[in-house]
């Protein structure tokens, strides 16, 4: 049960806001001085606070500046008069996750109530996560709670102890390199290197060299010898990424590495030893290339001793609201700036989306979307173009509607986002309640 505290003056407003709010299944204490009630905050700190702007015995934002002082994550909605609504937004930008003016309306106290119960309730559920992959300090990158993700930590958990070969499969952008990386973390190698090298789109040439190395002398330009990647990583983890690009005569000398256990550099005669597990991984299906001869097929067993295969963004949606959080954590801190929310609709068209880039294409959209918003909230505008534009696409309704159509569906869809709240319905769509009021009865929407 969250705690909640009501600051106000007035008696009446403590009082039905206290009774309103119990009822929604918090444990809610009023107080009608700032000093008692950061006393108390001192002892048991509160969850959600509801502050009045104008208290007898101190500022509001001076009791907003103490607040975060005691406890940052304590969520903070202003009460103000139409008078101070300025300082209402000023007090937005010191940390307030919202305000709304007096006279109160029940209906938004418990529309903002809820949504800042979810919003709490979404950070608790990032700290357990995090907590409870404490232990598995290689699988704190890998974001989620799906069960297609439990899955996939259940099986990094049993292959990481034994050193086997392993090949990681999945579309791009659901995270291979994160894995390999994992159950590199999690295995007896996890004090030795860990390489990564991607072999697409190079020669033969390049990829021995940088896989093998070179002794001076081996070609023209080679003036001191070079210790390979292969070499290099002693002891530890290689990671191949896009296996499948790999060259035709290249799998060959691949495959004798794998082996013998053993390397040559360019250009030199004698055998080093490797002492290496090799975790490779590719977007492509490898047996359908083994069987229209793009893949050696004897590598392709050596290869996959054990398969991993990563799950599609769109298979597991339960976890994007979790990873919004993350990559907004991730880029407020990149680019210096507090962007903790994000609003319901942006929320919505995120959650439909399909992804065929999968968490990389989320992740660019979260870091564009918190490059580009000028507030602490994202909202559908910071979106690109065509998600935006999936909003409208998803609208049921058969052919095209007429523009007076699709602004009544939104009209009505944002009322039921709000509980038919007007007032915050007008907010949200930028424009004067009386405008509202006209097009409700334009419309016929009573």
């Amino acid at each position: 049960m969250l705690r909640l505290a009501i600051v106000d003056d007035e008696e009446i407003v403590c009082k039905r806001l206290s009774q309103t709010l119990a009822r929604e299944g918090f444990e809610v204490e009023a107080f009608m001085m700032a000093r008692s009630f950061l006393e108390r905050m001192v002892q048991q700190p509160f969850d959600i606070v509801f502050l009045d702007m104008r208290l007898p015995d101190l500022d509001g934002l001076e009791v907003l500046s103490r607040i975060k002082s005691l406890r940052q994550e304590t969520e903070v909605i202003i009460v103000t008069g139409h008078g101070t609504v300025e300082t209402a937004i000023d007090a937005i930008r010191n940390g307030a996750y919202h305000y709304i003016t007096k006279p109160v309306n029940l209906n938004e106290i418990r529309l903002l109530a809820k949504q800042v119960q979810d919003r709490i309730s979404m950070r608790l559920e990032n700290i357990r996560l995090r907590e409870a992959l404490k232990g598995d300090s290689g699988l704190t990158s890998i974001i989620g709670n799906s069960p297609a993700i439990q899955n996939l930590f259940s099986m990094i958990r049993k292959v990481a102890p034994v050193d086997c070969n392993v090949l990681v499969q999945g579309g791009s952008g659901t995270g291979k390199a994160l894995v390999a990386r994992a159950i590199h973390q999690l295995s007896p190698k996890h004090d030795y290197p860990f390489v990564a090298f991607n072999c697409g789109g190079f020669t033969d040439e390049l990829i021995s060299s940088e896989l093998f190395g070179h002794e001076r002398g081996a070609f023209t330009g080679a003036t001191a010898t070079k210790v390979g990647l292969l070499e290099a990583a002693a002891g530890g983890t290689v990671f191949l990424d896009e296996i499948g690009e790999m060259p035709l005569p290249m799998q060959v000398k691949l495959l004798h590495v794998i082996q013998e256990r053993q390397i040559r550099r360019v250009g030199g005669t004698t055998p080093i030893d490797l002492n290496i597990r090799v975790i490779a991984a590719t977007n492509k299906d490898l047996k359908h290339e083994v069987e229209h001869g793009n893949f050696r097929e004897d590598l392709y067993f050596r290869l996959n001793v054990v398969s991993i295969s990563l799950p599609h963004l769109a298979e597991r949606r339960e976890d994007i609201p979790l990873l919004i959080r993350h990559f907004m954590e991730k880029y407020s801190l990149a680019f210096h700036k507090q962007v903790t929310g994000i609003h319901p609709q942006a929320m919505q068209i995120l959650a439909n989306y399909s992804y065929p880039g999968n968490v990389r294409e989320l992740e660019n959209i979260i870091e564009r979307a918190v490059a580009l918003t000028e507030g602490e909230e994202i909202h559908a505008r910071d979106l690109p173009g065509d998600l935006q534009q999936l909003e409208f696409d998803t609208m049921e309704g058969d052919g095209l509607p007429t523009l007076e159509e699709m602004e009544r569906r939104y009209i009505i869809k944002v009322l039921e986002k709000t509980g038919y709240n007007k007032g915050m319905t007008a907010q949200i769509l930028d424009i004067p309640r009386t405008t509202l009021w006209r097009k409700l009865k334009q419309y016929g929407v009573e």
